[in-house]
């Protein structure tokens, strides 16, 4: 299974979700306090004059639709919620969750990085 985003792009947003994450005072809830809270956007509103932050959404945001899909499979690949045998529904899954805040979905992630490193050595690819 190739992977129809470029390698070096997920290599580049790994690089700068290690340093954005690593930077002091940069807090992100692993889940909302509450149902309704949309933390994700309430945490990174903080972040937004970060010039890590601007760059990683930049980058992200810049990405076609179908690649900005792929980079959510690819997390979530990482991450253990899906096997390699089902890339096509982890696909389909994160094309029928896209919204528009793809980038600050990413970027709010804890361990982000980690995962988009072990879903790209899944497919076979690496950052070295």
């Amino acid at each position: 299974m190739d992977l129809n985003l470029n390698s070096e792009t997920v290599c580049f947003l790994i690089a700068k979700a290690h340093e954005f994450h690593a930077k002091e005072g940069v807090t992100i809830e692993e889940s909302p306090t509450s149902p309704s809270d949309d933390w994700a956007m309430q945490v990174l509103a903080d972040h937004s004059d970060d010039a890590t932050y601007q760059e990683m959404a930049y980058v992200i945001n810049d990405l076609d639709p179908d690649q900005q899909i792929e980079l959510v499979a690819l997390m979530w690949l990482g991450r253990g919620d899906f096997s390699l045998d089902e890339w096509d529904l982890a696909l389909e899954q994160a094309a029928d969750a896209n919204t528009s805040h793809t980038a600050e979905y990413l970027i709010a992630t804890p361990l982000v990085s980690d995962y988009w490193q072990e879903g790209l050595e899944l497919h076979g690819y690496s950052c070295d």
